[in-house]
């Protein structure tokens, strides 16, 4: 396999629409080698559960074109699924079976959300598309491999959306066992993915990775949710009115300026954030499109934005990179309590080879805490390794008793209670898996110290590499606004099907909020 995915498989497909009301229909583009094929449509929640299914559909090939990667593919509308004004509101996967295709190559898959027009449950998780998006090379280029705008009317990754389980090997950060080295180069990810023929970031991010186990694991308990993606935040008005709770889930890297105003606004109006994702909110972006989808593409310029960003001539305030960029001047910890310029990598490259992956508790009295037995000092969450592979956190002081304290000087909310942390670390030059595409002329650690301290000597290097990542409770907007609870790290959900810590923490999220 080449390390292009782009037409791997003998039938590629995307959904026109990524969300859609119950009733409303979703044109699907295909592009197929093979003259017949299968399609199904499943809703995913604790289990996959058959909503459509159609056969002995004709197939015809489309090229991809050179800028399918930024402006989309413009295939026609091969077929159209209608929802039904029952289905309820989910991630509906759906799966293209070319017949006459090797095996291995025959299967494809796209999928949308079905959302609600007024909530029907007392939580709204939000899908994090634009960040799907953002690792998704499909077609040409990713924003981690060169480009600076990507498309969302392309097909996802191999990969992304849906996959074979394993334990660890599709792990970014992945836990040891007793007597095993640290893979600190990512190799057995990179055997696994190219040997499945997986999209180079499919650990990174999208449905199959990070929401779609939190989605199984809260279903099992009875709890459902509505759901709606990125862009719906910008797209539509009041999304977030009516619910008790919004949640993040995983890695929910990338937000435009009204997704962020939307669920800040919601929050000081007195509704309540849940993150359970690390790196959140770390890059500022820009939805744009055309008179038929207005945000199809996803604008992007991350660690050139202050140089080769076109906005900065007239709007520097929206330059498409770090949130945290002083340009910018809206750091995501004034929000969430943490960000990633205090605390970005653990067990990933150089960044805590060998740690354990879990939170160290120091306020063992929190309601976080309530019914799991862990006290002062214990760890959570090292069975499966949920700390990693980026994380969020704070600047951090101790007082008169020894435990955390916000440091300030980081624009973390004055409300804030440290409830858990581990050290993390950033990475520069040459510390990140060899295995991976990465900057070749600067690193993370570099580039937020020249960003956020306006240069780049001992010093600055220093207040960047010694960081962490932690659990939180903050007041952003005081005691007349919600509560933000941020458990800032990608990789939670690993841990919640099998340690019953890890479940209970998230539980007395729900229960806090929901009951």
């Amino acid at each position: 396999m080449a390390d292009d995915i782009t037409f791997y498989d003998e039938i590629e497909g995307y959904c026109g629409q990524l969300s859609v009301l119950a009733g409303e229909s979703v044109a699907l583009h295909v592009s197929s080698k093979q003259s017949i094929y299968d399609l199904t449509v499943e809703r995913w929640g604790v289990e996959r559960e058959l909503v459509y299914s159609a056969s002995g559909l004709a197939g015809s090939f489309h090229e991809p074109p050179s800028d399918a990667d930024s402006r989309g593919c413009a295939w026609p509308v091969s077929q159209t699924i209608e929802t039904g004004p029952d289905w309820r509101s989910g991630f509906y996967l759906v799966t293209l079976t070319a017949s006459g295709a090797e095996p291995g190559r025959d299967v494809a898959h796209a999928g949308f959300v079905v959302r609600t027009a007024q909530p029907q449950r007392r939580a709204l998780m939000v899908l994090a598309t634009n960040t799907w998006n953002a690792y998704n090379s499909w077609g040409g280029v990713s924003l981690y491999t060169g480009g600076s705008e990507v498309s969302f009317r392309r097909p996802f990754g191999r990969g992304f959306l849906a996959r074979d389980e394993v334990e660890r090997d599709d792990r970014k950060a992945r836990p040891i066992r007793w007597g095993e080295e640290p893979d600190a180069d990512g190799e057995i990810y990179q055997a696994y993915r190219f040997e499945q023929g997986y999209a180079g970031f499919v650990g990174s991010s999208g449905w199959f990775t990070f929401e779609r186990r939190f989605v199984e694991w809260a279903e099992k308990l009875g709890v459902e949710f509505d759901m709606a993606i990125s862009s719906d935040l910008e797209e539509v008005a009041g999304l977030c009115d009516g619910y008790d709770l919004v949640l993040g889930i995983g890695h929910d890297e990338y937000w435009s300026a009204p997704q962020r105003s939307a669920v800040e606004q919601y929050v000081e109006a007195g509704g309540n954030y849940a993150s359970f994702s690390g790196n959140t909110m770390f890059w500022q972006v820009r939805l744009e499109g055309d008179d038929v989808d207005p945000r199809a593409t996803m604008i992007g310029h991350k660690y050139s934005a202050h140089e080769t960003d076109p906005i900065m001539a007239s709007d520097p305030a929206q330059m498409s990179g770090m949130w945290a960029d002083p340009v910018v001047g809206q750091p995501e910890a004034a929000f969430l309590g943490g960000g990633s310029a205090h605390g970005l990598y653990y067990r990933f490259g150089q960044a805590l080879v060998q740690g354990s992956g879990a939170f160290t508790v120091y306020r063992d009295d929190h309601w976080l805490f309530d019914g799991t037995g862990l006290r002062y000092g214990d760890l959570l969450g090292a069975k499966h390794g949920v700390v990693g592979y980026e994380t969020v956190g704070c600047r951090i002081q101790f007082d008169e008793y020894q435990l955390p304290i916000r440091a300030g000087g980081d624009d973390t909310p004055e409300q804030l209670e440290i409830v858990a942390f581990t050290p993390a670390s950033n990475l520069g030059v040459g510390e990140y898996p060899k295995s991976i595409s990465a900057l070749s002329d600067q690193g993370d650690l570099e580039f937020v110290a020249e960003r956020i301290y306006g240069e780049v000597n001992d010093d600055t290097l220093r207040r960047v590499r010694h960081g962490n990542a932690v659990m939180v409770v903050a007041r952003p907007f005081g005691d007349t606004g919600g509560e933000v609870v941020t458990v800032g790290t990608t990789d939670w959900v690993f841990g919640l099907a099998d340690d019953p810590a890890v479940s209970r923490v998230t539980e007395n999220v729900l229960n806090r909020y929901l009951s």
